[in-house]
């Protein structure tokens, strides 16, 4: 019977790289079911048996660990250079940034204005 390992559903090109990569590396024999056309169903990584699948969760869960203690220590890095938030974003693309806002405020302003009237 199949066992879903992974969905590859919001999954980066280069973690998935880097999955295919694993079990190559340790000889899982997986396949791999690709993204539908419309985007329904995104694709993931299977196995057959029982065994090939802990095996595969195991060391999909060890891969995780290690990239998410790496993505977090590039945004921690990024976060010290001054590279994310608020004002980096707006830095970078003030207009969108104004746009947004002036939106947001539009939105707010049809949204609140029938109850601004009862007064």
């Amino acid at each position: 019977m199949p066992h879903h390992l992974m969905n590859l559903r919001y999954v980066p090109d280069d973690e998935a790289d880097e999955i295919r990569a694993l079990f190559e590396e340790h000889g899982v024999r997986y396949y791999e079911t690709p993204p539908s056309r419309w985007g329904i169903s995104m694709g993931g990584f299977w196995v057959h048996d029982d065994d090939e699948a802990e095996r595969a969760r195991v060391l999909l869960e060890e891969y995780q660990r290690q990239r998410q203690d790496r993505q977090r220590e590039e945004f921690q890095a990024r976060q010290a250079r001054g590279e994310v938030g608020f004002w980096h974003s707006f830095r970078r693309k003030p207009v969108t940034i104004i746009a947004a806002c002036v939106a947001i405020l539009v939105i707010l302003a049809f949204t609140l204005a029938p109850f601004a009237r009862l007064g």
